[in-house]
């Protein structure tokens, strides 16, 4: 009898093991549901349908991540939503993302696709500095000389930043009383830059032509956190005239870039 009660209890436990794995699978599809839906909120048909679950199974799943403040439900209307811990896991991963390391892939593809050097330069107060770049395997390139700082005025990198940053921020740094000029093409009358700032948000990017150091040009768009805030700026830059009839071309694969490291930063496009 005991031995066949052993035998039982050995064969039970993988079976155990199996249902255990299952749930928390559902679980975490629930999980992953609330991320990805249109709506804020979900009810229990809504996610039963979505995953081709029973609702019996929905409302085991909701009570044991209420429990753990993973969800959250609106006792009039019964819909659930994400709940405190939910955000504090987010905001614990978007805390430790190290931006140099997760742009890297990113920066070597842009690098062999455009055929030009990719750079990441990271902001400190009013100015910027090189952190990391990427150089293509060809003859006549551009290097960056890394943690050498700039102010946020001169060339397209720099102004990628200010142009996205908030305007109390912008009106604060335009109205020191004198802008240095890098190169003899920097501009520094403030209201052109304001007008330079405006054209960059409308189209996304920035150009430098000879701005920041004579005979470089670039494209640079910023990299935005979960605030909507540049958290990093991406470049591509070459000689100047090689550059002239790439930087359209570039600018289009820098994009690409930089909206699939925004998304990876936490940050969410507005839908028009």
């Amino acid at each position: 009898m005991s031995q066949q009660t052993g035998a039982s209890e050995r064969l039970g436990k993988p079976e155990r093991l199996g249902q255990s794995a299952s749930t928390v699978e559902r679980a975490a599809d629930v999980l992953v549901l609330f991320a990805e839906a249109g709506s804020r909120t979900l009810g229990v048909t809504e996610i039963a349908d979505a995953l081709g679950i029973s609702k019996p199974a929905v409302h085991r799943i909701l009570t044991s991540l209420r429990s753990r403040r993973l969800v959250q439900v609106d006792e009039q209307t019964r819909r659930y939503a994400l709940g405190l811990t939910a955000m504090r896991l987010g905001l614990a991963y978007l805390d430790h993302i190290d931006v140099r390391r997760l742009a890297a892939p990113d920066l070597a593809e842009l690098s062999r696709a455009t055929r030009e050097t990719a750079t990441l330069s990271s902001r400190i107060g009013t100015q910027r500095v090189y952190v990391d770049q990427v150089t293509p395997a060809r003859e006549v390139i551009m290097s960056v000389a890394l943690g050498v700082p700039y102010p946020l005025h001169a060339g397209a990198s720099s102004k990628a930043f200010l142009a996205f940053l908030p305007e109390a921020e912008i009106d604060g740094y335009l109205s020191v009383d004198h802008l240095s000029r890098v190169t003899d093409r920097t501009v520094v009358d403030p209201d052109e830059l304001r007008e330079e700032l405006r054209d960059i948000r409308r189209r996304g990017y920035a150009r430098s032509f000879a701005e920041r150091q004579s005979g470089a040009a670039s494209v640079a768009a910023p990299v935005f956190d979960h605030h909507g805030l540049p958290a990093a700026v991406v470049s591509v830059c070459g000689p100047v005239e090689r550059f002239r009839n790439e930087a359209a071309a570039c600018a289009e694969a820098l994009l690409a870039a930089t909206g699939r490291l925004s998304a990876l930063m936490g940050h969410v496009t507005e839908s028009h």
